[in-house]
């Protein structure tokens, strides 16, 4: 999985899938923040799934669902409330990862 390292607190990926979230997991996350809305693709999971799998393998989970090119300052307090509530290093992901990372840094200049 091609994760990247924003803090010690958060890294970015592009979409992960159910079969990932026990390796994701096992890296020492404790939560993953999905920023893509569903249906935006038909091959991806949608979130109920992934929320009930990282339930499973012990993650938290926060669905911050941010249409591509229309990120709201709502979004960046969900994305910063997620972060915030989260007890160690989490994993953000979107389709490529980018959004996820304007997320973060547009958290940066707000709080």
């Amino acid at each position: 999985m091609e994760l990247t390292r924003l803090s010690e607190q958060l890294a970015t990926s592009p979409q992960v899938r159910p079969e990932d979230l026990r390796e994701i997991a096992a890296s020492g996350f404790v939560g993953v923040i999905n920023n893509r809305p569903d249906a935006e693709a038909p091959d991806q999971p949608r979130s109920l799934e992934l929320e009930a799998e990282a339930k499973r393998v012990g993650l938290a989970y926060w669905h911050v669902p941010v249409v591509p090119g229309a990120m709201t300052d709502k979004d960046v307090r969900s994305f910063a409330a997620a972060l915030a509530e989260a007890d160690g290093p989490v994993l953000a992901f979107c389709r490529t990862g980018n959004r996820s990372t304007a997320l973060w840094k547009a958290s940066q200049v707000t709080s």
